[in-house]
């Protein structure tokens, strides 16, 4: 990885380039030196701009297999557990560091026996508090704190766990905190537990030349209808996102009928359940993933190149972190909002007003041609590759 403004190990760079990474991205740029130099640090920088590796590297650098727990990094679900401990494995090949992914969902005797041999945890709040409460890890050792996407740990109630945990690590360490949005909440989260930090604030990736967004005003009966008419067309892979878990399911079954290969994947589900679903989906097992925005959380697969809005969120930031899937990294991308009833119109009225001139009204007439129905695919039955990428991939890889 090349930079200007930093020098990287041999054995590092050597592991970034044969991921096919030579360049660092801007957030990269901005964040590896301040925090090999020390600093806190507060970064707004959205999915796709390379933040996991921005904190990643510089840990693995200064860390020792001998060094004993030195990192902590919390993040808001178990899937994004399980893809930032990827990326510090990945790129610590031949160190031996011990990375612990700790989330629920799975057997905490199994990670209690871990964590003893850990130089590295990446943990989910609520799982975390369960060990510190066993006294199965203690963080008086913890160098660096990193707490990930922390917009989302205020949305779904984990800034409490959050501070709890803050006040277990000892009084010398880094804390470097991002989000995708710095809310209000943010920055006094921010003024209280980062010192003189290095504010970092980088532009959405998302832009209009890449991202075609678009709504339909439709009829609650005609949705699933129009949602299967557009399914039917052009496109790499594709997430349905839905507000409620049992709608996941529901119209994942429906579509299957269609003959359109969907899945659900929703917190109801299994952590294995959860695993194989993404795991299927990410290498076009199947190519519609229904989803609620909790499970769809902290998900990074290349390739989706349409975002639906079966159910339109009820706030902004959540249409923008949805859309976000999609027109990544310099890809194009299109975000379709089916808009039924009442209420759904009153929450696009807001987003309307947050994209002004970005989201244009399109009509179910203007589906020249309705695609003919496929017949029910096999469950074994893999896409062929004309039904995946019609995207050209970027000439820059990115990881976070």
């Amino acid at each position: 990885m090349k930079s200007q403004s930093f020098v990287l190990s041999s054995q590092i760079t050597a592991l970034l380039e044969a991921q096919g990474i030579t360049v660092a991205t801007p957030v990269q740029e901005e964040i590896i030196p301040a925090i090999a130099n020390g600093q806190d640090v507060l970064t707004q920088s959205e999915t796709g701009s390379g933040k996991t590796l921005s904190f990643a590297i510089p840990i693995i650098e200064q860390l020792q297999r001998r060094d004993g727990l030195k990192a902590l990094v919390l993040v808001p679900t178990r899937e994004l557990a399980q893809q930032v401990a990827g990326e510090f494995i990945k790129y610590s090949a031949g160190k031996h560091l011990g990375i612990v992914p700790v989330y629920g969902g799975v057997s905490i005797n199994t990670q209690v026996a871990k964590v003893r041999q850990a130089n590295i945890i990446v943990a989910t709040p609520g799982r975390l508090i369960d060990l510190l409460n066993r006294n199965a890890v203690k963080l008086n050792t913890i160098k660096y704190f990193v707490c990930d996407e922390a917009d989302r740990m205020l949305d779904m109630g984990f800034i409490r766990d959050v501070e709890r945990i803050a006040t277990r690590l000892p009084e010398q360490h880094q804390t470097l905190l991002f989000s995708a949005t710095i809310s209000r909440e943010i920055e006094k989260l921010a003024a209280k537990y980062l010192h003189n930090p290095k504010n970092v604030r980088l532009a959405s990736t998302v832009k209009p030349i890449f991202l075609h967004q678009t709504y339909y005003h439709v009829s609650p009966e005609g949705k699933l209808d129009l949602l299967a008419d557009l399914l039917g067309r052009e496109r790499s892979l594709a997430i349905v996102f839905c507000n409620r878990k049992h709608i996941t399911v529901k119209v994942s079954k429906k579509l299957t009928t269609m003959g359109i290969q969907a899945r659900a994947l929703n917190g109801n589900m299994s952590q294995p359940q959860r695993e194989k679903v993404t795991d299927d989906f990410r290498t076009g097992k199947f190519t519609v993933l229904v989803a609620t925005d909790v499970a769809a959380r902290g998900l990074h697969i290349d390739d989706v190149s349409h975002v639906y809005n079966y159910e339109i969120p009820k706030d902004v930031e959540s249409y923008t972190h949805r859309v976000g899937r999609t027109a990544r990294a310099g890809q194009k991308g299109e975000a379709v909002s089916l808009v039924a009833t009442e209420e759904e119109k009153k929450f696009f009225q807001q987003i309307l007003f947050k994209y002004r001139g970005e989201i244009t009204l399109k009509e179910s007439g203007e589906l020249s041609t309705r695609p003919t129905r496929l017949a029910p695919a096999r469950q074994e039955e893999k896409p062929r590759k004309s039904d995946i990428a019609p995207w050209k991939k970027s000439w820059r890889r990115r990881s976070g």
